[in-house]
């Protein structure tokens, strides 16, 4: 393939889930772009990460400095035995790896103007305000793109100049929107009506064009329009009064067009007063740093006060919005006390950031800062009043975590080295979240990092899981990562697992784990099992991280014991599910005819039945019955001829003979309620001719018939020409139209055909779809494909038949990138123990837009007797029994766990005396035949006689649910109970 240009071809297979996000046109565009990196200290390697895996013309990296102590903080290609030695020769061939197709060099001369005349984008970092003045005139007015990116200690700044204009293609990253038309009007602004299946989605201002409109022609294939919205169906034109009548039907689509923008100063909607003040603070630390040829030391207050006296002369020389009406001295000290400080989540935020306005500046997808963006996280300071950092716990120790040291002292990282942390997944979000540990140095002394994922390393995972390279395909994630991420930092202490986490697993990670450790980090791609950790954090009572991403969109959520709620305690609506009339006969999007492909491909060859599994046949349902006949009997294969004519009589069958079946049930000029049936948003179809020297059929039967041989263990073919000759033979039976359908399968021959299943040893290998297999997604694109077809429908391509079909999420690395810093800044909240939910802060972005939004956590809400989710009862198996009250001959039971009345009664009589009960609500036991069997019982045999299994070593204790109710005869929600049996 070729190496990156303007003609080269596009890696579809290591960009897929990138190309969901940004488009081939877009990928093009940056393929042709050759990008400059100043700075390769932590920042800058974050930076240039994630541009070198977007797949730019070039990276060069730029530094004229050396390895230090504090840059091990977060320059994770930088390791010990760097020290001394340039950064940017050091970090160059690392960094090369993580592409083949951009190729990575180093410079560590003077930035010449006749030097940057290579680039089209140039990135700033670690520079002073006198070179980010000189290289941005140049840069302005050579039409070169620049980016000033810098963080010190919790806070970062970023910058853009893409030029007096710039047009952006796509503003924010969405797919198009499209609806069906009921009606349009003649009017000097015409008005559409959209069917009510749906609101249409349009805003004022779109543009829109038109197709398949009966009647009103004009409107087809015009030039796009501009709306204005009326209302959640409706939007008004042109002018349409000169136009033909509308009659019916027709299709409206979103045309993003492109946009000239401007630049402006950003505020952060968090915190409305501090971009400006910053701004001040961060010109204040320049001429500082260009008094002193040093940044102001670590807590220092006499630095301290002499920045804020700088912030205020260069505030005081201001004019227009830009002057600060009065400065904030206490954000200004903050700021010179952490000045030295390196943070790898910060610098993980900031460089994810900056990281998408390179890909911004190259290709004009979504719309860029404007211009310029501060960020602080100072909640991650101490929280008590008293907790006051000072100069000397703050000191470099030239140590790895001097960059971490100069802003929360050695205490914090004594705390990081014991830390006991289970995370759960280690693809794009968990090679991030490793990367920062390490540099964090969580689990470097006494502490250990659990990571498990059951996954091994695909080709498209190495687009933005950045521990993983070519030749680690096909090797196990969780051991490979934690082999990568040794290599950053050897202290840490980091194990690989390979199990799924869930019920099978429990044994593994059972009550002895959970309790071992000190939170848990998901890293998951799914709600399931999102809501399954969520469900172990509450009940051992562990703070979980939880974050995700989707293409340009990331969020973070943190959960805190007894003070948030957890992340099952609210959930996104579900999916809207297709009809499946629609499916069925009336398909009228892409959308409707790829899962009708999907569930073509789970019908047809996602088989179940086994040997020495018999099956009653003629007790089962008729259409199981017939389709197992077939399988069986009819149409079982013996050779690669039988796929093939199965595969040309299945074709037949769907594109052919089903539609005229269903035109003849729903002629086309069929009127129903006295308006046309074949109207709105169903398509009248059309049946299909089959030809050898249509691609499309073809594909359709090699894959097919390359499926079913797989399926029944024969071998298959990929020879086109052959296929060809054994399709000419094939006679496909005539079409004769039903009025009804009728099975008839006697038993004998059901009985026959069980009987055969214990001569083979399998019915049918079981296929599952996977949208990376040969002949899966063959299958899928053009069984989609022709059905679409059928409907007069557009088709898709390969591309986007495999995002919709595949259900793959989109994603990039920048957006991980920042998602996971925001991440490890509340681990930090975390480790240091914070209490206040103000504190906290979950997060939610769109770097498309781009949308920074941070609110504090949800409390955990409250019951009516005053308990939240994470309270319960807890009660010790082996203890003294705290009622005299008592038969002393129970007392026996006790050396093997209490009995279930010595249970129920403590608890219930907490309840009667609960002060939130208030006396006025009463719990009883309903003392049935059922309960009174258990009543005198041990609990751990109870539980044994109920479940008939016998309790693992790995159960530590039994839940017990209560099933209460007031005097009113309502339910009332109490706490479970968590009955420790040893």
């Amino acid at each position: 393939m070729a190496k990156n240009g303007n003609d080269a071809e596009i890696d579809e297979g290591l960009y897929s889930r990138q190309l969901y996000v940004l488009g081939h046109d877009a990928m093009k565009r940056m393929q042709s772009s050759n990008v400059l990196i100043s700075g390769l200290r932590g920042l800058g390697v974050e930076i240039a990460k994630n541009v070198i895996l977007g797949g730019v013309k070039s990276v060069t990296l730029h530094d004229q400095g050396v390895a230090e102590w504090k840059d091990l903080s977060s320059q994770f290609y930088l390791r010990e035995e760097d020290l001394g030695k340039n950064r940017a020769e050091v970090s160059q061939l690392r960094l090369a790896e993580l592409n083949s197709y951009v190729p990575v060099t180093s410079f560590t001369g003077a930035l010449t103007n006749e030097y940057l005349t290579k680039f089209q984008v140039v990135v700033l970092t670690n520079s002073s305000l006198d070179e980010q003045i000189c290289i941005g005139d140049f840069c302005h007015s050579n039409g070169i793109k620049l980016i000033v990116a810098d963080t010190r200690g919790l806070f970062g700044q970023l910058f853009c100049d893409f030029g007096e204009e710039m047009t952006v293609f796509d503003t924010n990253g969405e797919q198009p929107l499209s609806a069906m038309i009921s009606m349009i009007t003649k009017d000097s602004a015409g008005v559409v009506t959209c069917l009510d299946e749906a609101r249409h989605g349009f805003e004022s201002g779109d543009f829109v064009t038109f197709t398949e409109v009966q009647g009103m022609t004009e409107l087809n294939g015009c030039d796009p329009i501009e709306i204005k919205t009326l209302g959640p169906y409706t939007f008004s034109i042109c002018d349409t009064s000169s136009f033909s009548d509308y009659v019916r039907g027709g299709i409206v689509t979103q045309v993003k067009m492109p946009k000239k923008v401007a630049f402006f100063l950003l505020t952060d909607f968090a915190k409305f007063d501090r971009p400006g003040q910053l701004h001040m603070g961060f010109q204040a630390l320049h001429a500082f740093e260009k008094k002193h040829s040093r940044l102001p030391k670590p807590w220092s207050q006499s630095d301290a006060d002499e920045l804020v006296a700088l912030a205020e002369e260069a505030n005081a020389a201001q004019t227009g919005s830009a002057k600060q009406e009065q400065l904030d001295q206490a954000i200004i000290k903050k700021l010179s006390c952490m000045a030295a400080g390196d943070l790898a989540p910060i610098n993980a935020f900031i460089g994810g950031l900056a990281a998408q306005e390179v890909l911004k500046a190259c290709t004009g997808k979504f719309m860029p800062i404007m211009q310029w963006l501060y960020f602080d996280a100072v909640e991650c300071l101490p929280e008590a009043e008293d907790a006051v950092l000072t100069e000397e716990e703050c000191a470099p120790r030239n140590c790895r975590y001097d960059g971490q040291i100069a802003v929360f002292g050695s205490k914090l990282q004594e705390l990081l080295a014991k830390q006991r942390y289970f995370l759960v997944g280690a693809g794009a979000i968990g090679c991030e979240l490793l990367k920062n540990f390490a540099m964090m140095g969580l689990a470097s002394g006494e502490g250990e990092v659990i990571v498990t994922d059951m996954d091994t390393i695909e080709k498209s995972n190495l687009n933005r899981q950045f521990l993983f390279r070519p030749w680690d395909v096909t090797k196990m994630k969780s051991e490979t990562a934690a082999a990568a991420v040794k290599l950053m930092n050897p202290s840490v202490r980091i194990t690989g697992h390979q199990n799924r986490v869930g019920s099978d697993t429990e044994k593994v990670y059972d009550d002895e784990f959970f309790e071992s450790l000190d939170g848990v980090a998901n890293a998951l791609d799914n709600v399931d099992a999102r809501m399954y950790m969520d469900r172990r954090c509450v009940y051992y009572r562990k703070p979980l991280l939880e974050s995700g991403t989707l293409g340009t969109k990331g969020n973070v959520q943190v959960v805190i014991p007894f003070l948030t709620e957890s992340y099952s305690s609210s959930q996104d609506p579900p999916e809207k599910s297709i009809p499946i009339c629609t499916l069925k006969n009336f398909p009228n999007a892409i959308e409707h005819t790829l899962q009708w492909a999907r569930d073509e491909f789970e019908g047809l060859f996602k088989h179940s039945c086994h040997p020495k599994q018999p099956v009653n046949l003629p007790r089962m349902v008729l259409s199981a019955v017939l389709k197992l006949y077939k399988s069986l009997v009819t149409d079982y294969p013996h050779s690669w001829e039988d796929c093939v004519a199965w595969a040309r009589n299945h074709w037949q069958c769907q594109y052919n003979n089903n539609i005229r079946q269903l035109l003849h049930n729903f002629p086309p000029d069929q009127v129903s309620s006295g308006a046309p049936f074949w109207s709105g948003p169903k398509r009248c179809p059309h049946p299909l001719e089959f030809s050898t020297n249509n691609d499309l059929h073809m594909d359709y039967i090699m894959a097919a018939a390359n499926l079913l041989a797989q399926s029944y263990g024969l071998p298959g073919s990929t020879e086109r020409s052959a296929l060809t000759k054994l399709l000419q033979d094939i006679k496909v039976p005539e079409f004769i139209p039903k009025s009804g359908v009728k099975i008839h399968v006697s038993d004998q021959e059901l009985q026959s055909a069980n009987a055969s299943i214990g001569k083979r040893r399998t019915v049918a290998e079981l296929i599952l779809f996977d949208d990376d297999t040969n002949f899966h997604m063959d299958f899928i694109v053009a069984a989609s494909n022709l059905r679409a077809e059928n409907y007069d429908i557009p088709p898709a391509d390969r591309h986007k038949s495999k995002l919709i079909a595949g259900k793959i999420i989109p994603a990039i690395a920048t957006t991980t990138a920042a998602v996971v810093g925001l991440v490890c800044l509340e681990l930090l909240k975390i480790i240091q123990g914070h209490t206040k939910l103000e504190s906290y802060k979950n997060g939610f972005m769109n770097l498309a837009l781009p949308f920074f939004a941070f609110s504090e956590p949800i409390a955990a809400p409250k019951h009516k007797i005053d308990w939240t989710l994470w309270d319960r009862f807890e009660v010790k198996g082996i203890q003294e029994f705290p009622c005299s009250t008592l038969s002393s001959c129970l007392r026996p039971s006790l050396k093997n766990g209490w009995t279930c009345r010595e249970l129920l009664y403590p608890i219930f009589k907490d309840l009667f005396n609960s002060n939130h009960a208030g006396g006025s609500e009463a719990y009883e036991i309903e003392e049935n035949e059922m309960f009174l069997c258990f009543y005198f019982h041990r609990m751990t045999e109870i539980v044994t006689k109920v479940s008939k299994k016998k309790l693992g070593k790995h159960v530590k204790a039994l839940v017990f649910e209560l099933c209460c109710n007031d005097e009113t005869e309502e339910d009332v929600e109490v706490p479970y109970v968590r009955y420790t049996i040893r």
